[in-house]
């Protein structure tokens, strides 16, 4: 159906009336989907939205636990904190423990110590009343026989009687026996070589003392001590002779060992080689003969040493010891000339006096002993250079002899052999044609 719509402008238009409901079916089917795409959107934010709010309740919650991690490892830290520190306690505690032990044990010491001081008196009066006990005890015979002496003296005044004891006089006008007992006591005796010993070792180490610290005189004999520095410096060279034909005479062993072993197989190569028989033979020969020759030299080096040795750890050894000997007395005798010396320097008086002639009789007597000792070690320097003289004189020469010998013989050997070798080399019939020649 049209209808007639006048425009304005006068004009009459004609349009169709049946299509307009179409389009507005069109335009509410349209808006009625752009609405349901807005529900689904709407829908799809919420649902985001729910999401993002679960996200955010997850963060809290993770926000939390990291939060209550964070304290549980302060706490943890903290725990371990007062552990370390429970730690160093106990620690300082045991410290503390062991210092007073320690304290207790030093007061305990000191306690020891004030004890031994005041037993150091008791003890050597102990010591002194053992001493005088041993004394006592190897005095007990002579005093034994001492009170029946007495005793057979009082029943002879007592009686009258006269008993036969040996080698007693008798006393005319009176009854009475004297009998004579053995005036020496061995526990004296014993005393006094203790008390004799103890001087002569406290002088004698004082003296020694003060001549290495350079205070102190000492006695020289120019003579005596250059030929001791001589013996020492001869036995420090000899020794070491000794060691170095030592060493010859093991190396020689070894080579003449080792020339045999080389002689042995030469021997079976030329067994096993016949046309290098008379080289291998010849070289066999030669090496056996030298090992035999190395033998006998290294017996001779041998004997060598062994008498060296003999010189030096026994003959020189036994000088040595009397030197030390003489050494010992003659610092002796210089403590007891300069004890002598120095009450030289005392006033002379009541008291001195005394003292100087007894220095003056033990000096003395120190002197004729170092005299005595320097004598005897003088002339056994004299005998031990005319010893070694001879000794050294006959192993030397010995020695000598075994090396020419050694050499002069493998020098001759092996001069016949050389010439042996040159024959054998002149020879032309020796020689095998070669293959290429019998080709």
């Amino acid at each position: 159906m049209m209808e007639e719509v006048e425009h304005p402008e006068g004009v009459s238009v004609q349009e169709e009336k049946a299509p307009s409901t179409e389009v507005n079916s069109n335009s509410n089917h349209a808006d009625n989907n752009h609405t349901s795409c807005e529900a689904e959107a709407t829908a799809k934010i919420a649902t985001e939205a729910e999401a993002t709010a679960k996200i955010a309740t997850e963060a809290e919650a993770t926000a939390k636990i990291t939060t209550e991690a964070e304290a549980t490892a302060k706490t943890a830290t903290e725990a371990e904190a007062t552990a370390e520190i429970a730690t160093e306690a106990e620690a300082t505690e045991k410290v503390a423990t062991e210092a007073e032990a320690t304290g207790k044990i030093a007061t305990e010491a000191e306690a020891m110590a004030e004890i031994a001081l005041e037993a150091e008196p008791t003890a050597k009066i102990a010591t002194e009343a053992e001493a005088m006990a041993e004394i006592a005890l190897e005095a007990e015979p002579t005093a034994k026989i001492d009170m029946e002496a007495e005793a057979t003296a009082e029943v002879t005044m007592e009686t009258g009687e006269n008993t036969d004891v040996p080698d007693t006089p008798e006393i005319q006008g009176s009854d009475t026996l004297v009998v004579q007992g053995n005036s020496k006591n061995p526990a004296s005796e014993k005393l006094q070589r203790v008390r004799k010993w103890s001087i002569n070792t406290y002088k004698y180490t004082r003296q020694a003392l003060s001549e290495r610290l350079g205070r102190g005189s000492r006695t020289v004999d120019l003579d005596l001590e250059a030929r001791l520095d001589l013996l020492k410096d001869d036995r420090q060279r000899y020794d070491n002779v000794t060691k170095l034909t030592q060493t010859m005479a093991n190396q020689l062993a070894q080579l003449t060992v080792t020339q045999k072993t080389l002689g042995d197989t030469f021997s079976e190569l030329a067994v096993k080689t016949p046309t290098l028989n008379t080289e291998f033979g010849m070289n066999a020969e030669a090496h056996r003969f030298l090992s035999k020759s190395g033998e006998t030299l290294t017996t001779a080096i041998n004997s060598f040493t062994s008498d060296l040795n003999t010189l030096l750890n026994k003959t020189i050894e036994d000088t040595m010891i009397n030197a030390k000997q003489y050494e010992a007395i003659r610092i002796e005798y210089d403590a007891y000339r300069v004890d002598l010396e120095e009450l030289n320097l005392k006033p002379r008086d009541a008291t001195t006096f005394p003292k100087l002639e007894q220095a003056q009789v033990e000096f003395q007597g120190q002197k004729e002993k170092y005299q005595k000792v320097r004598d005897d070690l003088s002339v056994k320097l004299k005998l031990l250079e005319e010893n070694k003289v001879k000794v050294l004189h006959n192993q030397l020469w010995l020695l000598h002899n075994a090396i020419a010998s050694h050499s002069s013989s493998c020098h001759s050997f092996l001069e016949k052999n050389i010439q042996k070798a040159s024959e054998h080399l002149n020879n032309p019939s020796m020689d095998a044609p070669s293959w290429l020649e019998e080709c």
